[in-house]
Formats: C-alpha cells, structure tokens, sequence
C-alpha cells in the first residue's frame, strides 16, 4: 500500500459551487466545445447541441442530473398531451435556472461540513482512516474498487480536479458496480460495506435525443409523479429519512420523479484540497453503500426496452459483450411502434415535420458491461428516429440484423469446413483455435456496423411519404455486406500454405458460403429479391 506522502493537516473550509463553476463540457450548435455551469447549462439549453462528457455513462448521468433540477422546480410537463406542446413550441427552460440560482448555497457546496452535494458527511471519520486515492471514484479507473485495470492505482495519490470529480460522483450513483467497500463497517454498522448495483447497471439506458440539449431534456422530461421538492443534494439534507447500515434495508419506492433521477446510490465523501496553482482539487475518496430503489416498470422505467431473457423472464434490455447493440435496434422501434405508455409512445405521438436532410431525433442506448463486479466498457450506439417511421425503421433494423448474422452464421460454418479439410488429424483440443484463425467473423461484426447505420439513414432520408422506402435499401445493404464477408472469407483461407489439401479447403469453404448466401434459405435481399414480410 502506497502511504500518504504528508501528514493529515488542519484546513480551512474550501467550497465549490457547481452552479456557478463551469463543470460540464459541451459543444456549441456551432461546433465549438466550452465548459458551463449548471445554471448556465438551462440557461442556455437550446443554444448548446449537446453535453460531451469523458464518457458515455458520465454524460447520462449529467443529463439525469439536469432533469431531477427541471422537475424539482416544477419544470415539467403535466400531461403527455402538454409535453407534445413543449416539444412543437420549444418550451423555455429558464424557469428550471431560476430556481436553481434561487437555492440557498450551503445545499449546493461540494465541500459543506455537514451536508456535502452528493455526499454523506457521516463518513468523515472512516474517511480519515480508511479514505484511498482519487482513482476509486471514476468507474473507468477504480475496477471493482479492489483491482485497478487501467494503471491507476487505488492508493496513490493523484489529486482530481473538482468539476471531474463532481461528474464522475453522479455517475457512481447511478452506475456504480455491486461489490465490497473499502471501509470497515465498525461506526456506520456492517451493511456500509455492501454496495449493490446503481439504478441504470445492469440495463440498457435509452435518451431521445434532439438537435439541442434543450430538446433533449423537453424530450426525455415525462408528467412528473410526486412532489416536486424531493431532490438529492445530500445524505444529510433536512427532510430525508435516510437507511441506516445497521441491517439490510428495504428498498424504497421513490418519492418522485426528482427523487428518482437523483437518488444516491452511492455513500461518497471526498476529501478537497488546493493545487499547486490554487485550483481545488479532490485528494481522497471514500465510497460505501447507498439508497436501494424498488423501481415500478411503468412509472420509473419509462424509457427501458424489455426483452426476454433465456430463463424466460422479461426484462430491460441488458449489455451483452458477445451481442453489439446495433443488433437490438429493431427493439428501439418496436418500443416506439407498438408501446401504450411511457417515452415511446410520446415519441410516435409527434407530428412528421422535415427539417432538412437526417433525422429530427435520435435514440442514444447506453450500458455498462461489467464482468461479475468488474466494470469492462461502456457500450452505447445512436439510432436515428424521424416521427411516422417507426414501422419502416423496425423493418429495416429487424431484417438488417437478421441478414448480418445469417451471413455471419455461414461465415463460421465455412471456417468449420475449411479447418476439418485443411487439418484432417487434428486433435479435439486443437480444433477451435485451428477454426478460429479461419472465421471470419471477428472481421465482419466491426466493419457491419457501419453499413447498418447507413441502411437507417437511407431509410429516414427516403421519409414518410415514399411508399417503401425500406425494400431497395435493404438489397443495397445485402449486397454491400456479401461482398464485404465474401473478401473477409477469401483473405482469411488465403493465408493457408499453398498446397492440394488447402486448394481443397477453399474451394469446399468458399462453395458452402456461396450455396448457402445463393440458396432458398437465405434471406431475400441476398439473393437481390425483395423479401415479402
């Protein structure tokens, strides 16, 4: 264990106010990247195209952070019939700036002695003896806060600037791995140290995005549930009947929307101090167990895709490391084609209005892999939605995804061919690294992708009035990912030695995938044909 190079010091109090310090990185309409504050982020919502965090689940967790503000200040819509409204006319969102500003300054300082933004100032004196390097805070270095990954270990004491540490807080709340704190349990009682899963681990969060960040949150605010007051600014706060640690409690349902999209995940507390040049920075952090939610599906999961599981049981679309996410984008729209209630049905209630070239609106998805309690990648991708086209971008999604793994399907049966042709005496133990080097598939999954989000694109430019702006893209799409897996196959067979068994080999591979794109089985649009579905 790395020691703390000084001696703990008497400090006087620093404070830092994220109001008013620009802590959010984002880009301009215009293309440019600056640094807001909160205030200034409402303020100037339709000015910015949108919020660009260090990392996909850093941005979610800034835009939910700046919806749980719009509806504690009563900035929401009050039925979906309104929130069509807000969208048409561009409903102002200063109101939600106004109150922000109006917040008394001891619930929005980082550093307050009692009552800390984010944090539970109950933890100082384990803080004190139990507290690590900056590393444990940000999900992408901590690891699953015993093993550190990525070089940065948890010991050392590498100071984090304050906007940093403020954004990577509200992504440990939200997305914070299950495990085992790095804190004894002796003061605040055993159930400090286990630390369950944050609100959006484990599912696929989805935002509808628009053309600038004030649309994205009119897009994503919903008719509020509950009283508007219930925001998390502190473990501590007036008002809160927080758990305690001294058992398991039982999870809560929330108190209200600004409840939900602020609720503290996670026991944090943070240690400041000043830089070199003045600048205040974060120099220890110690993390423990927080809020545990029980969510109801239709009033607090408006947004999740449910899918079913192999066990049979439905739940929120999840992130898979062996599926990418393009894969379940006709799920998207299907939510938007056919859900009664919650954002997709909001969505598909939107007039068609042509803006120019592209889509009005996007659907942003966002997950976490994680293996067991280790936090792997972020996985995310961006849909393109025009209002009327749900059906069109269903069928184009479900087929695409459906054509891409039948190909890759044949790609893995060729490999197969080839290596049992190729190496006839192989042993069983030998057998998947030897039909490895011959698949394909590793090739073509990445280099798919982008022909995907092209087909979309295609189908959302042809728009609502062309009577199948689906069909014709689709072949396109086909053709263009045959071609491509056909030269993936022969680059991967050509790296066998020259010799008649290998010649055999190809020539066996190359034929199965040929019959097998050509065949009655194939799906249509390989064949050049339009499929009749």
């Amino acid at each position: 264990m790395l020691e703390d190079p000084s001696p703990e010091p008497i400090r006087r109090h620093l404070s830092w106010d994220p109001r008013h310090k620009p802590c959010i990185p984002t880009i301009t309409v215009d293309g440019a990247t600056a640094y807001h504050s909160l205030c200034s982020l409402l303020l100037h919502a339709d000015e910015l195209a949108a919020v660009d965090c260090t990392s996909p689940g850093e941005t979610v967790t800034v835009i939910e952070f700046l919806m749980a503000i719009c509806f504690a200040s009563g900035t929401s819509p009050s039925s979906d019939k309104e929130w069509r409204s807000w969208i048409v006319d561009r409903h102002d969102l200063t109101s939600a700036a106004d109150w922000l500003e109006s917040q008394p300054e001891d619930s929005w300082d980082l550093f307050h002695p009692t009552t800390p933004l984010l944090q539970n100032s109950d933890l100082a004196e384990d803080l004190v003896e139990s507290g690590t390097g900056t590393a444990q805070l940000v999900i992408e270095h901590a690891g699953d806060y015993a093993q550190h990954f990525d070089h940065h270990h948890l010991e050392r004491h590498t100071p984090l600037p304050a906007a940093d540490a403020f954004r990577a807080t509200l992504t440990q709340h939200a997305y914070g791995p299950y495990g085992r704190a790095r804190m004894p349990g002796k003061r605040l009682g055993p159930k400090v140290t286990n630390l369950a899963a944050g609100r959006l681990t484990g599912r696929i969060r989805i935002l509808a995005l628009g053309r600038t960040l004030g649309e994205t949150l009119r897009l994503n605010l919903y008719p509020s549930h509950g009283p508007a007051d219930f925001l998390n600014t502190s473990w501590t706060s007036d008002g809160f009947n927080r758990r305690t640690f001294k058992e398991k409690p039982k999870p809560r349902q929330p108190r209200s929307s600004a409840d939900l999209h602020s609720t503290l995940g996670r026991s944090v507390l943070l240690r400041p101090g000043q830089g070199p040049d003045g600048q205040i920075v974060i120099e220890k952090v110690l993390i423990g167990a927080g809020e545990l939610l029980e969510l109801d599906p239709e009033r607090h999961l408006q947004d999740a895709v449910f899918s079913t599981a192999t066990n049979g049981a439905r739940k929120p679309l999840w992130p898979s490391p062996s599926r990418a996410l393009w894969q379940e984008a006709h799920a998207l729209y299907g939510a938007v084609k056919d859900d009664r209630i919650g954002l997709y049905a909001r969505l598909r209630s939107l007039p068609y209005e042509r803006k120019g070239a592209g889509a009005p609106y996007q659907l942003w998805a966002v997950g976490l892999l994680t293996k067991q309690s280790l936090p792997v990648a972020w996985t995310h991708g961006t849909y393109p939605y025009a209002p009327g086209m749900a059906a069109h971008l269903y069928r184009a999604s479900r087929r695409g995804s459906d054509i891409a793994e039948y190909i890759a399907r044949h790609l893995k049966n060729a490999a197969i061919v080839a290596a049992e042709t190729a190496f006839p005496a192989m042993r069983a133990a030998d057998e998947a690294s030897q039909v490895a080097r011959l698949d394909a598939r590793w090739m073509f999954w990445p280099s798919a992708e982008g022909p995907f989000h092209e087909l979309l694109d295609e189908v959302v430019d042809r728009g609502p009035d062309d009577d199948d702006p689906v069909s014709e893209p689709l072949i396109t799409y086909a053709q263009g990912l045959l071609t491509m897996a056909h030269t993936q196959l022969l680059q991967l067979l050509d790296t066998l030695p020259p010799n008649d068994r290998n010649h055999r080999a190809r020539a066996r591979a190359e034929r199965l995938f040929d019959d097998a794109m050509s065949g009655n089985r194939a799906p249509a649009e390989l064949r050049g044909e339009i499929a009749r579905d």
